[in-house]
């Protein structure tokens, strides 16, 4: 299968070389100007969990093909967009004139409807999915990171579509298991309000790596995630269908945010995702808490606890604290 990648971020990064190293032709759609900035090749520093529960260290410089123009005739037959999800809906709009004859693999959160934030984009030609992988970029460049064995893919009330079954079998070749979320709508919801609940906590301290064994803060965050789960039931999720989301929610905190505690500063792949999300200034964690806010404050649904930390998060003159 011939894939482009829509930026090098690090979701992109990590997925475009295991789907490479599958045997799929992988090269990564830049900005003009970025190839050159970008050097030929990335730097990799890599928790492998694919074939082993602890993992295993990738180190090596990955060769990668760039391109800085998309015509619509061009010949990709996947292309994975993976942005913030506050870029989604301008990310679309550039790629709706220029997909071609490509299925677009929508990867990341999603805050609005799902056929909304895509635009114009053709919805018989999207699939639906969500990297289990994180990391970041280093001052030196440095990809450090980790990619779980799993991913999730989801639909929208309808059996996958034979352009979903060709995305999900390139993934299963990248020797990935599958995870199917038929209220997909539903599950990027509570993941969206699991995010804004810690991102809320470690805009506090300073970024999501000083949560990393911090039981008590920790434990904030988790209840500031259960705060937004009445902003899901107002907005039509049935969270009976998501016991196992929710666990973490509904489990006593004490003991939730304990084993998280030890796993953030313990356990090697989680420890490696916190640890690589030290930048005080990144803008997705910012937006995460602000429309969370912003949705539970349009519903007329009290969050006290994400509303405690709007300081930390919110635009110059708009907080309310």
């Amino acid at each position: 299968m011939k894939i482009l990648m829509f930026g090098r971020g690090v979701i992109a990064t990590v997925y475009g070389w295991a789907l490479q190293q599958a045997g799929h032709d992988v090269e990564f759609y830049v900005r003009p100007g970025r190839a050159a900035t970008y050097g030929d090749a990335v730097d990799l520093d890599l928790i492998d969990m694919r074939r082993r529960v602890w993992g295993q260290r990738i180190v090596q410089k990955w060769p990668v093909r760039y391109r800085e123009a998309l015509e619509p005739d061009h010949d990709f037959d996947l292309i994975v967009l993976s942005v913030p999800h506050h870029r989604l809906t301008e990310a679309a709009a550039f790629l709706t004139p220029r997909v071609g004859q490509a299925t677009v693999l929508v990867f990341g959160n999603i805050w609005t409807e799902p056929a909304a934030a895509v635009g114009a984009l053709p919805i018989d030609r999207i699939a639906w999915g969500f990297p289990q992988a994180g990391g970041g970029f280093g001052a030196d460049g440095v990809l450090r990171g980790m990619l779980l064995p799993s991913v999730v893919f989801g639909t929208l009330g309808r059996p996958p579509t034979d352009r979903e079954r060709a995305v999900r079998q390139a993934f299963r070749e990248a020797g990935l298991r599958l995870k199917e979320q038929p209220d997909f709508r539903g599950w990027l919801w509570i993941h969206f309000v699991s995010d804004a609940g810690l991102f809320s906590q470690g805009l506090r301290l300073g970024s999501l790596s000083d949560l990393a064994g911090m039981t008590g803060d920790l434990r904030e965050g988790l209840l500031a995630g259960r705060e937004l789960l009445p902003v899901l039931a107002a907005r039509g999720v049935d969270l009976r269908r998501h016991r196992g989301g929710l666990l973490m929610f509904r489990a006593p905190t004490w003991l939730s945010a304990s084993v998280l505690a030890w796993l953030t500063a313990h356990f090697t792949p989680v420890r490696v995702n916190f640890a690589a999300h030290s930048d005080p200034e990144a803008e997705e964690p910012r937006e995460v808490c602000r429309d969370a806010l912003a949705e539970a404050r349009r519903l007329g649904i009290s969050v006290p606890r994400l509303e405690a930390a709007e300081p930390h998060f919110a635009r110059e003159g708009t907080s309310r604290a």
